[in-house]
């Protein structure tokens, strides 16, 4: 299952080498001062938008981009477990990113700019 994690001053989505062949993409970073939200959401699939490219069997899997109009989503959604959804500054590669199975205090490292070891987690599974 895609990790979502903090390495240095970047967020990283580490996908396994099946998740990069699903997604048609390999893992993704992004500078972590372009992260302007971040949340967990009990409903993925109503957060997407757009066309998916890569893998996609409702309420199974989602993995790799969803397209639109003004941009596009990384998505590795599995199931409906509940999901990261991180927002990214415009000038990013993706406006979102949306992993499954987050690690609740990443995802409150990310919405309060803290250190992850200085958060208390955000919701649980």
């Amino acid at each position: 299952m895609a990790t979502l994690k903090l390495e240095g001053d970047e967020v990283v989505v580490e996908l396994s080498t099946m998740e990069k062949l699903g997604a048609l993409m390999g893992s993704v970073r992004v500078p972590r001062a372009s992260v302007t939200g971040a949340r967990i959401t009990e409903d993925p699939y109503r957060e997407l938008r757009g066309i998916r490219v890569g893998t996609g069997l409702p309420y199974v899997i989602v993995l790799g981009r969803m397209m639109f109009a003004g941009g596009q989503d990384f998505v590795a959604i599995y199931r409906t477990l509940p999901t990261a959804v991180i927002d990214l500054a415009p000038g990013q590669r993706f406006a979102r990113l949306l992993v499954s199975s987050p690690d609740p205090t990443v995802v409150a490292a990310l919405a309060s700019g803290e250190s992850p070891g200085s958060v208390i987690p955000i919701g649980s599974h």
